[in-house]
């Protein structure tokens, strides 16, 4: 049977988090990469400063309506800040097709190893609007203009969890460790983290929760490789899942 595999898009194979700080640095005319280091007291009190006594809904509206919101957190962006920041995006023509891809090549091969191997390959995001065509076909065209004919693009929202287990999806890549801990909770996929970070930063439980984790998408791509490999003989695409990557425990035992 064949492979059924989720990929995320930004932060696994689209770079957002480059763009959206170039952008930033355009819009405050600041190194906004220089916030990094910032002591976290003071991005809560630059945050402060910009947003107003009981606006705790405003700003997990704001959080919600970013479609990873990494480089705002990591950038401790104040709220105003990302605000003007997603206008901004939402008025650029076809936005979502300006992206690199993070790792040269890797999404051709992914279309070449589908199509060699028959796997099937959705690819998920909850990228926002914005000017230009809709976020699902600037997506579509730009996978494949990386390599990748006729991709299967959903814009979604909510637990990556319930759609995985809605689709009949086998495999989850992502590089949110929570959207990774929907799908052990919610479906009976396997995920796997894309984390390029530091492992010291990787949160504990990951592996406890049975969410195997790679550094890069060529590495998720191995693996996949071996999966389906020993599925020729072996049965039971979880048990080979957990196997290849280590783990001990069911997912969602």
């Amino acid at each position: 049977m064949a492979l059924r595999i989720a990929f995320d898009l930004d932060g696994v194979l689209a770079d957002m988090e480059s763009e959206l700080v170039r952008h930033a640095e355009m819009l405050f005319g600041e190194p906004m990469t220089r916030r990094l280091d910032a002591p976290d007291d003071a991005a809560a009190a630059d945050a402060g400063a910009d947003t107003p006594a009981g606006s705790e809904d405003q700003t997990q509206a704001a959080a919600e309506a970013a479609p990873d919101n990494v480089p705002m957190l990591r950038l401790k962006m104040t709220l105003r800040q990302q605000r003007r920041l997603w206008k901004h995006v939402e008025s650029i023509e076809n936005f979502w097709g300006t992206l690199r891809e993070l790792e040269p090549g890797v999404i051709t091969r992914l279309a070449a190893l589908a199509a060699e191997r028959r796997w099937e390959i959705i690819f998920l995001t909850k990228r926002p609007e914005s000017a230009g065509e809709t976020a699902q076909v600037q997506s579509q065209r730009w996978l494949q203009s990386h390599g990748f004919p006729l991709p299967s693009v959903f814009v979604v929202q909510g637990s990556r969890g319930r759609i995985a287990a809605a689709l009949g999806i086998d495999i989850v890549i992502d590089d949110r460790p929570e959207n990774c801990l929907d799908v052990v909770v919610d479906s009976k996929a396997r995920a796997i983290l894309v984390w390029r970070d530091d492992e010291r930063n990787l949160p504990p439980a990951a592996r406890r929760l049975g969410i195997g984790v790679v550094k890069t998408v060529d590495e998720c791509l191995e693996i996949l490789i071996k999966i389906d490999s020993s599925g020729r003989e072996q049965s039971g695409v979880m048990d080979r899942v957990k196997r290849l990557l280590g783990l001990k425990e069911p997912a969602n035992a």
